[in-house]
């Protein structure tokens, strides 16, 4: 592959992967979506169990990467595991957290740590969960404290994953209504045994609660936001969101830009007080004057046209919306297809380039994901990943698809690399 704009790309870009903890590390068993896979009934397709055993194997899991020619390692600090019941801190986990920090510094990676991605204990979820009185103080705790013992040698943070998804997922019907009610089921089950009056987690919200839980979000932002700043001023810290490549067919303007408004705004605006947005792209949603209009080719696992230039145009709405730089904290592909991976990495990398030529700021790019994981409801169905893992062995194969974003990256470089020299 020859880079189209390579010179754009600033010194110090980062190329990485991205992974989440509960996805990937397995046995989080302190955590809501646990109680919520062994939940009667549950949403969830099949419980996560060991996922990949990721929180055994992280030293190979960072070699792989490393071999890979990346730079940034995206992974998730478990509240769950940090804090198993409230008030009760694990040196163990900070201990573990803090070893991979160091591992992704011996190997060269750039840490990027997510401080919650969905997950969050289970004690949490039984008191009230984000919504209750004093959650964004318990979650800032929870920032000051990984902070404190490691936050010194990461190179960005990252609040919040995500916590426009489940309105992104209802504005565009992805949850059909048999689901919203066994959602509902489920989390009623849920306080029952818990023994609470609500049960609450972050990618499980009900659809009449969407309004409560972003003003809840938001307030656990700023309070995030504000707490590991105040260990490290300097510490470049943002929120990611899940955000599709709107566009319009004539007359489609309004609708599209009626979702816009419903499921990102909000966050584009909270963005323009924080150091960059994270944006979080798997496909484009075409708008026609009467609703989603179809386009024609291959189709990915969400059901939607393979578009690679999704990925510049959510970016650069992002940033129009935010006046904020971007960091790719995810972009992907959901399908069995190998082959549709490894075409569809650097097409879309192309475009993520000639974006930052014509002038926006973009800090990195992070590829979900590094392997196969627990894609949460649809448990170990849908494949993401950079690798397959064994279900029995754990033992990681890179598809073709990692030789392929090695060698987009590492062409980048050398052009970049001979045109400074």
């Amino acid at each position: 592959m020859t880079p189209t704009s390579p010179t754009s790309l600033p010194d110090g870009f980062l190329w990485g992967v991205a992974t989440a903890g509960h996805q990937s590390e397995g046995d989080n068993v302190a955590s809501d979506t646990w109680f919520l896979e062994h939940t009667t009934p549950s949403l969830f397709r099949e419980p996560s169990g060991p996922a990949c055993r990721g929180y055994q194997q992280w030293r190979t899991d960072l070699d792989v990467v490393a071999g890979l020619g990346l730079n940034a390692f995206r992974f998730s600090v478990e509240w769950a595991r940090v804090e198993p019941e409230r008030g009760v801190v694990s040196t163990e986990a900070l201990d573990h957290y803090e070893r991979v920090v160091d591992g992704c510094l011996e190997r060269g990676l750039a840490p990027i740590v997510t401080f919650n991605h969905f997950t969050a204990p289970h004690w949490f979820a039984a008191a009230g969960s984000w919504t209750a009185g004093d959650g964004p103080a318990r979650f800032a705790e929870q920032c000051d404290r990984v902070m404190a013992r490691f936050g010194d040698r990461i190179a960005y943070g990252v609040t919040l994953n995500e916590p426009n998804l489940e309105q992104l997922l209802q504005a565009g019907g992805k949850l059909p209504a048999e689901a919203e009610t066994l959602k509902m089921q489920m989390l009623a089950a849920a306080a029952r045994a818990a023994n609470t009056s609500t049960y609450a987690s972050a990618n499980v919200i009900p659809a009449d609660r969407q309004d409560e839980f972003q003003e809840a979000f938001t307030h656990a932002h700023r309070a995030a936001r504000e707490a590991i700043k105040a260990r490290r001023a300097d510490l470049p810290v943002g929120v990611s969101i899940a955000i599709a490549d709107e566009v319009a067919v004539p007359g489609g303007e309004e609708r599209r830009d009626a979702k816009r408004a419903a499921v990102y705004d909000h966050w584009l605006r909270e963005a323009r007080h924080d150091d960059f947005i994270g944006v979080q792209n798997y496909e484009r949603i075409v708008h026609g004057p009467h609703g989603e209009v179809a386009v024609d080719g291959d189709l990915n696992g969400m059901g939607t046209a393979i578009a690679p230039g999704s990925l510049a145009g959510a970016v650069r709405y992002a940033h129009e919306a935010s006046g904020a730089p971007v960091l790719v904290t995810e972009h992907g592909i959901q399908t069995s297809n190998d082959a549709q991976r490894a075409a569809f990495i650097p097409a879309a990398i192309q475009g993520l380039a000639a974006e930052i030529d014509a002038g926006i700021p973009v800090l990195g790019y992070c590829h979900w994901t590094l392997m196969d994981n627990f894609e949460w409801i649809f448990g170990y169905g849908a494949q993401l990943g950079l690798c397959d893992v064994d279900r029995n062995t754990f033992q990681r194969r890179p598809k073709p698809s990692a030789k392929v974003y090695a060698d987009v990256v590492r062409s980048y470089r050398d052009v970049l690399s001979g045109s400074r020299s």
